[in-house]
């Protein structure tokens, strides 16, 4: 069932015109007393009762909102043009908000591709945009969008690792617009039959589960000791190399490859070492 516009006459005219058919309908009332005619009464009396039913057709479509028309259960269609209007009393109409609306989900514990237990929130940005679906696909569409986001949630997570651990891949920690389109994706495509159209969605909460979070703290360290060791040694050999280079091309001294290997060892030793070096100085000959 898809949403049908329909157009609402505007509600100040129609009361203007109710009011003086009141005003009308209790003249003839009194001039049937007066006159004491019983049918001029009772027809005065039935019209008034009409034009008083008649009132309760007015409502008030608020900016950014639909009322939705049914006619003892059936659907006549959604008024969206803000301000007073009319129509036929006998209508129920009920009210959908099509204001941008977002909720945080609660802190789900799942595992993630790797099977590590993590702690994961989204923050889910909607909007109502079909208000036939809304009502009548989905038996409350609101609890029915907080269900469905967490439930895709949870299958996202499950489709990524917390951490690539430098194999490139994409993970929940490291590619958030990736991960953000897909669960925005994954959210739509749940949410579609209700009517609902997902504007943005976006992780709010990334942690490890507090049973392994230390672990896998110690794990982070060591992948980040074992990066910065790998950058300061091809810095060291880069270095290294254009030391003997230079002193190659610019002739100042001619090494063995024996002397050169000392050489290099001394200066990874310089390079690497954690700790200030203490130098030695050779006051004999090279050889020596």
């Amino acid at each position: 069932m898809n949403e049908r516009s329909v157009s609402a006459p505007s509600g100040i005219p129609a009361l203007i015109g109710l009011v003086v058919l009141l005003i009308a309908d209790v003249a003839w009332l009194i001039y049937g007393i007066q006159n004491k005619a019983p049918w001029s009464i009772v027809a005065a009396i039935l019209a008034g009762i009409v034009l008083l039913v008649s009132l309760s057709g007015f409502f008030t479509v608020a900016p950014n909102e639909g009322k939705v028309l049914q006619f003892f259960g059936k659907y006549v269609g959604t008024v969206r043009d803000a301000g007073p209007r009319w129509a036929n009393p006998l209508y129920s109409k009920t009210g959908v908000s099509l204001r941008v609306r977002n909720f945080e989900s609660s802190k789900l514990k799942v595992n993630d591709l790797d099977g590590n237990p993590i702690e994961i929130a989204a923050v889910v940005v909607w909007q109502v945009v079909d208000t036939a679906e809304a009502l009548f696909q989905v038996n409350d569409y609101e609890n029915f969008v907080h269900i469905q986001s967490e439930s895709a949630l949870r299958q996202m997570a499950q489709s990524y690792p917390y951490d690539s651990h430098d194999t490139g891949g994409v993970s929940l920690r490291s590619h958030g617009k990736e991960i953000a389109d897909h669960l925005q994706n994954e959210i739509q495509e749940r949410l579609a039959s209700a009517g609902v159209n997902v504007i943005e969605a976006r992780i709010s909460h990334l942690a490890f589960a507090p049973e392994i979070a230390q672990a896998m703290l110690q794990r982070q360290q060591a992948s980040a000791i074992i990066a910065a060791r790998t950058r300061i040694v091809e810095g060291a050999v880069t270095m290294v190399e254009m030391a003997l280079d230079q002193l190659k091309s610019r002739g100042v001294v001619e090494l063995d490859e024996e002397r050169k290997a000392a050489m290099v060892s001394n200066l990874l030793v310089v390079l690497c070492g954690e700790r200030g070096t203490q130098p030695i100085v050779n006051t004999g000959t090279l050889y020596n």
